[in-house]
């Protein structure tokens, strides 16, 4: 059995451990859950991605001004209701979008099948609020990019905003939502049945889903929101399907993978996260590429490859992978400057992805410099933002047969001291972003 193998088989392993863990140690929501086979074996593949497309489109868009514009500017239902009839996406290439997310090196694709303006980008039954039905345009989004997500060999993730501003049975109103014209009255039960009847269309109508990223539980959290019953529900329908959760709080049972919205973990930088430790789940952050989620023609506050791919970087170090958002325009491209930074990324990973894909958070730990990540008995250390010759680093677990630059194969000369190694640093070259040396260590002893 080679190494890399032995290192998936003790993934698998702990992921196993870790599953159990989670299970007793979270207070409410699916108390019973224990993960099948299938979805364990869903986080592992899931931990070596490394890197999604995270995807924020709806009817929004056609205005320009974000995903959260019904409740910024405000818009009415009766107001916002007029909004789909504009919606024409006649650019909408899924075999586009699917093709430069896989050349960026990304692994996944999370697109927004209904945000908080209730807008179902697929072809509910349960409404006409939905693409196929309100827009001219006519056709089901959601299903045209699972069939070729499916085609391309690449996992969809669907997006679900459990917060709705339309729905009139979203009712007592959460911190968000006040000014749609909605009645002062609904059925709490009758919304989550819907929601749940939706999430059911999902995950029995487009075939094998990653999994869900629910969000807008933090509008009302206090509320009973039958997370056991919806939970459950999408296991039995797909078991292998991974549940996360945008709450900002530590994951309850039957969640199988924890996320970050604009933080890595642990850093609670956002002020809006403090309750929310890091958990023994799968980790995932996520983050934009100028400060907006959904289209917005005004922001040109566009983050460099160079920190995207930092970005990146720290989150595998972190143990975590990094979904990176894009909002598409109206008509159904997705505007160039993201095009561009996809590009750019997909050369270093094409380059570099050794070093992060199939690899869990390294034995050092993260510093201003940069961080390590491992797999198997390689240890690789990025060198993200340090100018001094030579690198001290503390915590190698074994002895370090050999190290060599990753963009060349030379070899860097290393010196082991007491408790640590110390690294000759090779100098960087102009423009390099990481500078990204293998260390093999010495097998590890049965």
């Amino acid at each position: 059995m080679n190494a890399h193998f032995r290192f998936r088989s003790v993934s698998f392993a702990a992921a196993i451990v870790c599953a159990m863990l989670a299970t007793f140690t979270s207070a409410s929501a699916q108390e019973t859950y224990t993960p099948t086979p299938e979805n364990l074996r869903a986080r592992v593949w899931f931990q070596d991605a490394k890197f999604g497309l995270f995807i924020h489109w709806g009817v929004y868009s056609v205005l320009g001004d974000g995903e959260w514009i019904m409740e910024t500017r405000p818009i009415n239902r009766t107001g916002y209701a007029k909004l789909p009839a504009f919606f024409n996406p006649t650019k909408f290439d899924p075999a586009a979008w699917v093709t430069l997310a896989k050349a960026a090196g990304m692994k996944y694709i999370t697109i927004t099948s209904k945000h908080h303006d209730g807008f179902a980008m697929f072809n509910s039954k349960l409404t006409d609020w939905n693409v196929v039905a309100r827009t001219p345009y006519g056709k089901d989004v959601i299903g045209m990019l699972a069939a070729e997500c499916h085609k391309q060999g690449i996992k969809l993730f669907v997006y679900h905003s459990q917060l709705d501003w339309h729905s009139q049975d979203y009712f007592p109103r959460g911190r968000t939502g006040h000014r749609t014209g909605r009645p002062d009255s609904g059925n709490w039960d009758a919304y989550l049945n819907f929601m749940d009847g939706q999430l059911r269309e999902l995950f029995t109508n487009y075939g094998e889903l990653g999994g869900v990223w629910f969000d807008g539980m933090w509008d009302k959290p206090d509320a009973d929101w039958h997370l056991e019953r919806t939970y459950a529900m999408i296991h039995q329908l797909q078991p292998q399907a991974l549940v996360g959760s945008n709450h900002h709080k530590n994951p309850f049972p039957g969640e199988d993978f924890q996320m970050f919205e604009k933080d890595l973990p642990g850093g609670h930088t956002t002020g809006f996260n403090a309750e929310q430790g890091v958990s023994v789940l799968p980790l995932e952050t996520c983050e934009t590429m100028n400060n907006s989620w959904g289209f917005n023609i005004t922001d040109d506050r566009y983050k460099s490859t160079a920190d995207l791919i930092r970005y990146l970087v720290r989150a595998a170090g972190m143990n975590a992978n990094f979904l990176l958002n894009v909002g598409p325009m109206p008509n159904g491209e997705i505007q160039p400057e993201f095009v561009q930074r996809l590009t750019e990324i997909g050369k270093w990973t094409k380059q570099y992805g050794d070093s992060i894909y199939g690899a869990r958070g390294g034995p050092v730990a993260a510093g201003p410099w940069g961080v390590t990540t491992q797999r198997g008995s390689t240890v690789y250390v990025h060198v993200l933002d340090w100018n001094q010759p030579v690198l001290a680093l503390a915590g190698i677990p074994r002895a370090v047969r050999s190290a060599r630059l990753l963009r060349d194969g030379s070899s860097v000369e290393f010196s082991t001291v007491k408790g640590g190694l110390v690294l000759k640093l090779p100098e960087a070259q102009p423009e390099e972003v990481d500078r990204v040396m293998a260390l093999e260590l010495e097998p590890a002893k049965l």
